[in-house]
Formats: C-alpha cells, sequence, structure tokens
C-alpha cells in the first residue's frame, strides 16, 4: 500500500480539483465588490468558507522571491535575479543589485528539509541593502531526471565546496537550520587542503551540529527509530508522469504533515484566525496568514539518499561531533576525514533561539568546541531571546536584532569594503563594537548552563 502513496495522493488531488474550481468561482463572486452580497454578513461567510475549502485542497507550487527592490541609503535600488550556475540539483542564484556599492559578499546556504529557498525570502531580503546576496536554490528532486544520478549528503558537501571556489575567498556563508552541518564540513575540508578559497567567516544559524547536547522531538524521533523504519515508511518512488520518474525520495507532502503535526494546535487556531478575519472583512490580517502559509505549504521532494544519510549521520550518530565523520570525494571516490579543527582562517558566529523547538539551545554552539583551534578572536555567540526557530532567520527580530549583529560580524571580517549608509543604520539599529564582542563571552555562558542543566549530555558531547 505504501508504495501506491504517491499515486493515491495525486489522485485525491485530481479529483477535487472540480470542487476547488467551483469554490474558487464562488470567492471570487462574493467577494466581488460590484456584487451588493459582498457587503453583507452572509455573503462574507459564503465567500470565507469558499476561501477556507480553496486552500486547504489546493496544491501550492514552488514560490518567487519577487524581490525586485531594495532600499540604500534611502534610495530604491533596482534588484536582478540572476541564475550564476545551474546544476541537476541546485542552482546559485544571485541578487544583482543596480548598484556600483561595494559590500560583503555573502552566500546563504539554504536547506533542503521539505520548503524550498524562498522560505529565506525575508532573509535575503533584509540582507540586500548592506550585502551582495547569493543563494542557494534547491531542486525539487520528482523534477530531476534519474539520470543525473544520486545526491546525498556527500554530493551536498560537494556543491557547497564548488561554490566558495567560484566564488571566491572574500566570501561570507550563512547557514539556515539543516545546512549548518554540510557548512562546517565543507569549510572543514577547505580548511584540510588549505583550499586558498577558504570563506572568510561563516555565520551557523540554529542548526543540529550536535543533537545530543539538547533534546527536540525531531532528535528524539531520529534516534528512538532504526533507519531501516525511515526507508520503509516515508521513501517513496516518484511516478512516471514526473521528469524524476522512479526517483526515491522523501515527498513534500509527508514532510508537510510532519511540520504540521509538530505544531497542530497552532496551525489549527491560525486557520480559525484566518476565518474570522475574513468574515470580519480585516483584509490586511487575512493577507498576512495568507503570505505566511503559501510559503509554508510550499514543499519540494527530497532525495532519499540525502535524506536518509542525513537522519543517520547527524541525528543518529551523531558523527561530526564524535570526530568521525567522512566526505567521499566524487573525484577519487576516497573517503576524507572531516577535521573542523582544521579551521584557523575563517570567522565563526553561531545564532541560537531561546525558544527554537527544531534546534535546540546549544546544539548550534557546539561548533565552537570543535573548532577549537580557531582563535577566540574569531569566534563570537549570540543567543536571541523570545525567539523560535523560524524566528531566527524571518521576522522582526530577525530584522531588528540578530541581522545587524550578523552584518557587523561580517564587516569585522571583511573591512575593505563601503561602509553601511547612515540612513540604514538609522531604520536598524547597529551594535557599537565593544558591545557586540562582549556576545562573545556568551558562548562560556551556554556552556555553563549546558554543563549545569544537561551535565551527563554535554559529558558525552564534550568527550
Amino acid at each position: 500500500m505504501l508504495h501506491q502513496l504517491y499515486h493515491m495522493y495525486d489522485l485525491q488531488h485530481a479529483m477535487l480539483t472540480p470542487l476547488r474550481l467551483q469554490a474558487e468561482a464562488a470567492r471570487s463572486f462574493f467577494q466581488n465588490p460590484w456584487n451588493p452580497l459582498s457587503y453583507t454578513q452572509l455573503g462574507r461567510n459564503l465567500s470565507a468558507n469558499a476561501e477556507m475549502f480553496e486552500r486547504i485542497t489546493r496544491r501550492f507550487g514552488k514560490p518567487i522571491f519577487g524581490l525586485d527592490e531594495t532600499l540604500i541609503d534611502g534610495q530604491p535600488v533596482a534588484v536582478l535575479q540572476t541564475t550564476i550556475v545551474e546544476k541537476p540539483f541546485a542552482r546559485l542564484l544571485n541578487f544583482q543589485r543596480m548598484t556600483k556599492r561595494n559590500d560583503p559578499k555573502v552566500l546563504i546556504v539554504a536547506p533542503m528539509s521539505g520548503h524550498y529557498a524562498t522560505l529565506l525570502r525575508g532573509t535575503v531580503e533584509a540582507l540586500l541593502p548592506h550585502h551582495n546576496v547569493f543563494i542557494t536554490d534547491w531542486m525539487d528532486a520528482r523534477q530531476v531526471p534519474l539520470t543525473e544520478g544520486k545526491f546525498n549528503l556527500d554530493t551536498y558537501i560537494t556543491y557547497v565546496r564548488e561554490f566558495c571556489s567560484l566564488l571566491g575567498p572574500d566570501t561570507h556563508l550563512i547557514a539556515v537550520c539543516q545546512p549548518t552541518v554540510p557548512v562546517l564540513a565543507a569549510v572543514s575540508l577547505m580548511a584540510t587542503e588549505n583550499d586558498p578559497n577558504q570563506p572568510m567567516s561563516m555565520t551557523l544559524m540554529g542548526g543540529p551540529v550536535d543533537t545530543r547536547v539538547s533534546k527536540t522531538k525531531v532528535t528524539e524521533l531520529a534516534e528512538t527509530r532504526p533507519l531501516q523504519w525511515f526507508e520503509k515508511s516515508v521513501v517513496l518512488e516518484v511516478p512516471a508522469y514526473y521528469p524524476g520518474a522512479f526517483r526515491k525520495v522523501y515527498p513534500g507532502f509527508i514532510q508537510l504533515n510532519g511540520f504540521m503535526s509538530m505544531n497542530l494546535d497552532r496551525h489549527v487556531g491560525s486557520y480559525m484566525q484566518f476565518y474570522q478575519h475574513l468574515v470580519n472583512g480585516d483584509g490586511d490580517s487575512a493577507e498576512s496568514h495568507r503570505k505566511f502559509y503559501n510559503e509554508y505549504l510550499s514543499v519540494m521532494d527530497i532525495p532519499a539518499e540525502f535524506y536518509l544519510q542525513t537522519v543517520e549521520t547527524v541525528f543518529q550518530r551523531q558523527l561530526l561531533p564524535r570526530g568521525r565523520m567522512k566526505w567521499r570525494d566524487p573525484l577519487s571516490d576516497r573517503l576524507v576525514d572531516v577535521r573542523p579543527q582544521d579551521i584557523t582562517h575563517t570567522a565563526l558566529l553561531t545564532i541560537e533561539g531561546e525558544l527554537d523547538d527544531i534546534s535546540a539551545r546549544g546544539q548550534t554552539t557546539a561548533a565552537h568546541d570543535l573548532a577549537y583551534s580557531l582563535p577566540q578572536s574569531k569566534q563570537f555567540h549570540h543567543f536571541q531571546l523570545k525567539c523560535g526557530h523560524y524566528g531566527v532567520f524571518n521576522g522582526s527580530r530577525w530584522r531588528n536584532e540578530i541581522m545587524p549583529r550578523i552584518r557587523h560580524f561580517i564587516r569585522s571580517q571583511d573591512p575593505g569594503k563601503d561602509p553601511v549608509p547612515a540612513s540604514d543604520l538609522e531604520k536598524i539599529p547597529d551594535l557599537a563594537p565593544d558591545k557586540y564582542n562582549r556576545d562573545r563571552h556568551g558562548i562560556a555562558a551556554i556552556r555553563r548552563w549546558l554543563k549545569e542543566n544537561q551535565a551527563e549530555n554535554y559529558k558525552e558531547s564534550v568527550d
């Protein structure tokens, strides 16, 4: 039955299409400003019910970034999204600003964990006024023909290395969530080989560098199920009518069910509020809901080999913090040790959120213990209060409190660039250097907290 699940999902979507189209037509009819019923309670109720049904049964496609403009020094500047290189499983995008400013070059490594890179639209938008931004745009695995070969964690690391080499040594990496491990591994390998294209800095945000340090529902699920369970329960074959026919994947619709079930009460409550906003005619609040869920409900398939290797390497065996992770060189097919202790050039900033229930406190900070050869003057940490996982890279706390720290960190490692325009600093207050430097002591505070509150897990981690 499981191998038919993908077909059943597509069949259900196809069968509901006529009803979904009728609901969309009804919504348009009762929201038409020329229709007198649209101003009545009955009309708003009918319109709200129609939109709720249409959205619940819709399959959301890949969104666009839609970042056509940014503000620099108070002036609008056009932004052109270009593709720098296209590989079978990823494109490297650049948001080229129509200006001659010499700002730091930033490569955002987006997660391959179900959502598209556009989930980081807010991340890119906040960085654009002060940086030359690049991002990895991962492909939906069901759209990649089987002839393009497999994609696993080793391939992911290879892609990161290739993009770093392409952009050059003046690059600053930002890894959000899942990529923190492959990014740290890629930089470690470049350091071991004394690669001339080692990035100037890397910022690791809310990622599972060492999942032994603190537990979440995600880590507990991975640790209490054997790898064979994941392979049998969530890995499906792409149907023959897709370009990626017969490729084994972790489907997006199964991932979405997992995302929703983790905070089901919150999502149900959000949809109930959305319904009330529609009935009450609160257009702004309703549109805010649409924008968030249009993105959140857009999911893609992940290559099965990448998903399974990540579960085993990161969540079950914790090979990186244990000093046992290896990378398979695609050219020689030999296994190479991943040694974070070899990093001495690339500065490190870790970011964690107090309320993060995906990558909990201490998991990302563990990177500092692994990169112990890195001078303390190049190690920084920021712990954001009242901030969940999504808020680490999107929303007001990201824009007003986290992004300025990243901006200051990057520019402290790349002083030859143009200064941040004064008008931008007025809108997003920057930090004084002495205040920012004190964040380094946050690393020691986090370690003390871990020792006091989770001594057994922490001891195992450092051992």
